[in-house]
């Protein structure tokens, strides 16, 4: 299971603008605001992204200056592999260290979409046995409980995180991850192509 909420795309106007500095070439710049605010590409300008996005990292400089803030919900497993992409990325989390025992435990947090029925029983009598833990340690505040949950937390466990990243940086992850095993990937991968601009400049796929 994933989530991917709330997303902005920021500073499209600027990123372009940069990638006009080379060559002086503002005078050709036809992008514009519409009535909502957003900013479109004009032929010139969009012309000029493609051509530069397919001409390697050296030329696209400026798809590092387009930034993506997004609301990300997935279980830690996914996490995990998502960590590796360091270069170009801050994330904010949820914090399991202080607020792991602040709710009851149910199933909605856990990432349970794929399991059979046996394992989605067991799961539900698991966590059963963690929320009897969490209750022990709000009673008590003996940290012996508070340690049981954090080493019996599974890695189904969802977290959200408020991550940004920039159009090089998605680009990469979906050359990575589009022919993933995982599901939350394909869900990713799909999230990017519907950023502005993705088929044109981040998937390179328009045709």
């Amino acid at each position: 299971m994933i989530k991917l909420e709330r997303t902005s795309v920021m500073n499209l106007e600027n990123a372009m603008r940069g990638a006009r500095n080379p060559m002086n070439s503002w005078d050709r710049t036809d992008s514009y605001y519409d009535e909502n605010g957003q900013y479109i590409l004009g032929p010139n300008d969009l012309g000029l992204a493609m051509r530069l996005a397919r001409a390697g990292s050296d030329h696209r400089k400026y798809m590092r200056q387009i930034f993506i803030s997004v609301d990300i919900t997935a279980p830690i497993y996914w996490w995990k592999e998502y960590d590796t992409y360091k270069v170009a990325t801050v994330a904010n989390s949820t914090s399991t260290m202080h607020k792991i025992h602040s709710k009851p435990f149910e199933m909605s947090d856990f990432s349970t979409d794929h399991m059979t029925p046996e394992s989605y029983q067991a799961m539900e009598k698991f966590v059963e046995y963690l929320e009897s833990v969490r209750l022990k340690f709000v009673e008590t505040k003996d940290k012996k409980y508070w340690y049981d949950l954090i080493q019996l937390l599974p890695s189904s466990y969802n977290q959200m995180r408020t991550c940004t990243f920039n159009y090089e940086t998605a680009g990469n992850i979906y050359r990575a991850r589009k022919n993933h095993k995982l599901d939350e990937w394909h869900t990713m991968c799909d999230w990017i192509r519907d950023l502005p601009y993705s088929k044109e400049i981040i998937t390179m796929e328009e045709e």
